[in-house]
């Protein structure tokens, strides 16, 4: 399983996450009646099948939640929102963007920056589909959104009622400018154009320093002229020979 995760994600679960995979996969054997995960590898060797999609979200699945390092948050402010062209659309890319509270909590950030007075739009991805199902609904159990701000809770989210008692959704208008799509980091690329942020955060500690270094440069590859890139608090480029510049703590700009 470990040769498995790390050809399709580029994730390297080694010793120390036995307990980890062992956890995450042991309901999916039982489920097929099966002794060892090397039976259960085999099973996944059809990368079109519906098992393979549910290993790979098993095992990539990280927690994410609304507001999460919101210090990055000031920082687009002064370091880039406060400087970008009012003429000229504001493109941000959530590049691990998990569940979606990322994302949203950039688009609420930029909503209340630009107001009526500029445009911008948030492209969020993900390896996982039911990662960015989940994304692309909005719908989140109200449960840790202390950190969402009172007024943008107001102004963002709607509250359920009846069956979605418990629940919150992301305002349309948010929605409507926050994409989401299923893209492999550690794979060829899609076109999706140039942006001037790129926020990849918590998800660098997973890959050894070949594959983080082939993500990074990639990235940077979709960044326009002194875009900046955003990462973990936990993570670092150090000693990398990367087309980046550290500008301010985990905040990179590209040369």
């Amino acid at each position: 399983m470990r040769e498995f995760i790390y050809n399709e994600a580029g994730i390297d679960l080694g010793l120390s996450k036995q307990t980890l995979v062992s956890s995450r996969l042991n309901k999916r054997l039982r489920h097929h009646q099966l002794d060892s995960f090397d039976q259960y590898a085999e099973l996944l060797l059809n990368k079109n099948s519906i098992e393979y999609q549910m290993a790979i979200d098993l095992l990539t699945t990280n927690e994410t939640y609304f507001f999460r390092e919101a210090n990055h948050l000031n920082l687009l402010k002064s370091l880039v929102l406060e400087h970008h062209p009012i003429n000229r659309n504001f493109r941000l890319w959530s590049a691990a963007s998990s569940s979606g509270q990322e994302a949203y909590s950039i688009a609420m950030v930029l909503d209340d920056f630009f107001g009526s007075r500029g445009q911008w739009e948030i492209f969020g991805s993900d390896i996982s589909s039911r990662m960015i199902k989940k994304a692309k609904s909005g719908l989140y159990q109200c449960h840790r959104i202390d950190a969402i701000p009172k007024n943008f809770l107001r102004k963002y989210c709607l509250k359920g009622t009846g069956e979605y008692d418990g629940y919150l959704l992301i305002d349309n208008k948010l929605r409507e400018k926050t994409q989401f799509a299923e893209i492999n980091l550690t794979k060829l690329l899609p076109e999706v154009g140039k942006f001037d942020v790129i926020f990849l955060r918590n998800i660098l500690i997973y890959f050894d320093n070949k594959t983080k270094k082939n993500i990074i440069r990639s990235l940077t590859s979709k960044l326009r002229s002194k875009g900046l890139l955003f990462i973990g608090h936990s993570e670092s480029l150090k000693y990398m020979d990367l087309p980046i510049e550290l500008i301010a703590p985990t905040v990179y700009q590209k040369k």
